[in-house]
């Protein structure tokens, strides 16, 4: 348990660097983002896959097309949507709708898995999601406040921006259990190496969808902006460097922590577990800004540790 905690919380102070590149790259699409993040994930994923050949030639033509069907929702739908919605809202909006994760996956596991993993009373989980409902509420009120405040404050992009988030909560709510499914029906399969082969499914799709972007640009059909310069934007050197660094931490380790902990927590607690990710990112996204959070926000993240510990202390039935 403790150890599967300990992997749970790696993996979401390494994803918490996703909602960050959006912030430092303002000035490139979110589609761009998607491609260039997968493609260095991709690319990292083909030496790691020497490391666990064996294994993955023991993967069947049905798992590849699971870990197809992962990387196509759980990474590429989901990052162009969070992407989206940070570059529209702002960072902490986007986070604390994606901070609905731990309750949305709580409620949709504890019943559909409940002969595998046991079932959490409701009424012992319910302080929990409250606990977690509420220091979102918090937070997303002190937003709501600055950008009332703000002048340049645009409330239709605000709103596009959530509408979005909401599109990454249900692609991140499908893909954890899916993921989870697998991992407990294959207890004997090392879970680096999924992580790996969910790695090399998104080469191809990352090629494809340059070279989808590419060919938009040259004809006329300027879906990344009639003036952006292709394939590496208008800051090489930072767009690469991020790409990299992110396709390593947050999407290849990030993984392969999140399949450890899959492999060692009951799903219904372990999608309460995704609130780390949401404390990371505020804590990046503040940290970036150079101004401290507010009060309420202060309250809201201490609200959402709270829940989390509660839960923690919940046996499954």
């Amino acid at each position: 348990m403790w150890t599967g905690l300990f992997f749970a919380l790696a993996a979401g102070l390494l994803w918490g660097l996703v909602f960050v590149a959006p912030l430092l790259l303002p000035d490139y699409p979110a589609a761009l983002l998607v491609v260039g993040r997968y493609l260095a994930f991709g690319l990292i994923a083909l030496p790691l896959a020497l490391l666990d050949r064996r294994t993955l030639r023991e993967l069947a033509p049905a798992d590849w097309l699971e870990a197809a069907k992962l990387s196509a929702i759980g990474n590429f739908l989901y990052y162009l949507c969070l992407a989206a919605a940070i570059q529209r809202a702002g960072g902490p909006l986007p986070t604390v709708i994606i901070g609905t994760l731990p309750v949305v996956i709580a409620l949709c596991s504890n019943h559909r898995n409940r002969t595998r993993d046991g079932q959490l009373p409701w009424g012992r989980l319910a302080p929990s999601l409250l606990l977690i409902l509420l220091g979102i509420a918090c937070v997303n009120q002190t937003e709501l406040q600055r950008l009332a405040a703000s002048p340049d404050g645009d409330l239709r992009k605000y709103l596009e921006g959530g509408l979005l988030a909401v599109g990454a909560v249900a692609c991140w709510t499908w893909y954890p259990i899916r993921n989870a499914d697998w991992l407990r029906e294959h207890a004997d399969r090392n879970p680096r190496a999924w992580a790996t082969a969910q790695g090399l499914v998104t080469l191809p799709m990352a090629l494809a969808g340059g070279l989808l972007l590419y060919a938009a640009q040259a004809s006329g059909l300027p879906l990344l902006g009639a003036d952006f310069a292709l394939p590496w934007g208008p800051r090489p050197a930072a767009f690469v460097g991020l790409m990299l660094a992110v396709g390593l931490l947050a999407s290849w380790v990030g993984t392969l922590c999140w399949n450890e902990a899959s492999q060692r927590l009951p799903t219904n607690l372990l999608g309460q577990l995704i609130v780390f990710e949401t404390l990371a990112a505020l804590s990046y996204a503040f940290a970036l800004s150079g101004h401290a959070p507010a009060p309420l926000t202060l309250l809201g993240i201490a609200l959402l540790i709270a829940g989390v510990l509660w839960a923690l202390r919940i046996k499954p039935q």
